[in-house]
């Protein structure tokens, strides 16, 4: 099976889950309720995620890997707000908000979709420490580095939780510009 393929199913899956979960809650979804959604076997669904909470994985990733692909792209001497306005227009890079608003909502009551949350931005950081190290020139493993990317990630984090508790409005690139905001404001309450 090709790559793309693969993601695209994984897609479908993650949509599916992210259904039933919405309608029937996670504890009464199984992942033979999954499977069958999409048509596919519970052991090929396996194959795919080791659990069923994980199945939502790719929707809760997809606003970071954006967020990844503009940092590779940002150009020194531009801020990174003015930069994402800049990209903002691309709707294939942008999440869509629906799906993925409903499970961020989960995170609140769902431990186990919290996990997934909290662990796609674990990984998310990491990537975004590696951009920025590169981006600056210095090891990944700088604390600067690390304290810039742990940053940069809370703050997309907070966006995403902040709209789909309905405190965004409708564009997902304000919101993301909205939470960046005080970090290229240099964190003025810590100044305070």
């Amino acid at each position: 099976m090709s790559a793309r393929r693969r993601e695209a199913v994984r897609t479908e899956i993650a949509r599916a889950a992210t259904a039933l979960f919405a309608e029937k809650g996670v504890a009464a979804t199984t992942g033979e309720d999954i499977a069958a959604a999409i048509g596919i076997s519970s052991r090929t669904l396996w194959r795919y995620f080791p659990s069923k909470e994980g199945c939502v994985r790719p929707l809760l990733t997809s606003g970071l890997e954006a967020m990844a692909s503009w940092l590779r792209t940002w150009p020194h001497g531009t801020g990174l707000i003015d930069h994402l306005g800049d990209r903002a227009a691309s709707a294939e890079e942008r999440p869509a908000p629906g799906p993925i608003d409903a499970l961020v909502r989960m995170t609140r009551t769902e431990p186990g979709i919290r996990a997934v949350w909290m662990e796609v931005h674990r990984e998310a950081e990491e990537v975004f420490a590696a951009i920025l190290a590169e981006r600056a020139g210095r090891p990944a493993d700088d604390l600067e580095v690390r304290v810039h990317a742990a940053a940069l990630n809370a703050a997309l984090r907070l966006g995403a939780e902040h709209r789909a508790l309905g405190g965004g409005g409708a564009d997902y690139a304000a919101t993301v510009r909205e939470a960046l905001r005080p970090l290229e404001e240099g964190l003025p309450l810590l100044r305070e």
